[in-house]
């Protein structure tokens, strides 16, 4: 890849004061992020945070309101014809013609993006390998289960690799070989010098693959970090435990509370005596233990482990509704 199409520059993304508003629904209420060259930016949100929504107004598809982006120092509404060609949009649905086959869908997006018979031929057979679509590739969109179908729109989105990449929720449908294959070819793309922004609703998804993660919700970012500085948000571990009778939680709760404070959330699922507790720091751990054992509660099992990224994002979310 020539150094024109991937410039040198430390900010593959800025962008400042967004707003966006449909009718009096304010979607996009003033975000800001940074996003730094040849990294994996990993947009999360619950259902209607406004990722898609940010997403579209990134990758140029929507104006801002207010605010303003710019994709390797170009302003995207002033110079839009030169942020466009430094830019890739993979929506959740690519524009296929149902009536041709996975190769042909291929071979005309591949032309109309400037690619000849014999580039869009090689590049299409690396595609259809890459994607698993070796044994549908002669089957009409149609024919395609939804699985397949999902495949054939992320293999024509890659057709040209861009600067920056935008990707909308991409391993939605997919079965966990095909959600893999997708993650193999997202670390191929930064490695070889792409920036990668993308929305999705698993969290184990954001964990194995971003650099850094902002999660949205109602249209403003919660909180933005790497992995670890999010985990750190929590406490340092998370000790879960189970009380041999189920009654004890009461006392346990009075001992959680003078122990950690109210800093620390516990879970308590009262069938099984099982407690899962937040510890703000890990060497907490022995007086807490310490403290169970005079209140004459009687623990049957325990474990320490760090957090979840998955245990964060509820609890950023859940946090920012309760005030």
């Amino acid at each position: 890849m020539c150094d024109a199409q991937f410039p040198h520059s430390e900010w593959a993304l800025e962008a400042q004061g967004l707003v966006k508003t449909f009718g009096k629904n304010r979607v996009i209420d003033g975000v800001s992020l940074n996003v730094r060259s040849g990294t994996v930016f990993c947009v999360l949100g619950a259902n209607g945070a406004g990722k898609t929504t940010l997403i579209r107004m990134l990758g140029t598809l929507l104006l801002p309101d207010e605010g303003w982006i710019r994709v390797f120092g170009h302003d995207v509404v002033k110079e839009a014809h030169i942020a466009r060609q430094l830019i890739s949009v993979a929506g959740q649905y690519v524009s296929l013609d149902e009536s041709l086959s996975v190769v042909e869908n291929l071979m005309v997006i591949s032309r109309l993006l400037g690619l000849s018979r014999t580039e869009a031929r090689r590049r299409i057979n690396e595609l259809v390998e890459e994607f698993g679509l070796v044994e549908v590739a002669k089957y009409q969109v149609k024919n395609l289960s939804g699985g397949m179908r999902r495949r054939l729109d992320l293999a024509a989105s890659f057709i040209v690799q861009r600067p920056l990449l935008f990707l909308d929720e991409p391993t939605t449908g997919l079965d966990p070989h095909g959600r893999n294959q997708v993650w193999n070819t997202i670390r191929q793309l930064v490695k070889t010098g792409s920036t990668v922004i993308l929305t999705t609703q698993y969290l184990e998804e954001a964990e194995e693959l971003a650099d850094r993660i902002a999660v949205i919700d109602s249209g403003r970012v919660a909180v933005e970090g790497s992995v670890d500085e999010l985990k750190a948000l929590l406490g340092d571990s998370v000790l879960q435990l189970r009380v041999e009778n189920p009654h004890d939680v009461e006392i346990l709760k009075r001992v959680v509370e003078e122990v950690l404070g109210t800093r620390s959330d516990m879970d308590f699922v009262p069938e099984t005596g099982g407690v899962k507790i937040l510890l703000p720091d890990t060497e907490q751990l022995i007086d807490f233990l310490v403290k169970l054992r005079e209140a004459n509660i009687r623990v049957v099992e325990v474990g320490v482990r760090r957090p979840t990224l998955n245990e964060v994002f509820l609890a950023i979310v859940s946090r920012k509704k309760n005030g």
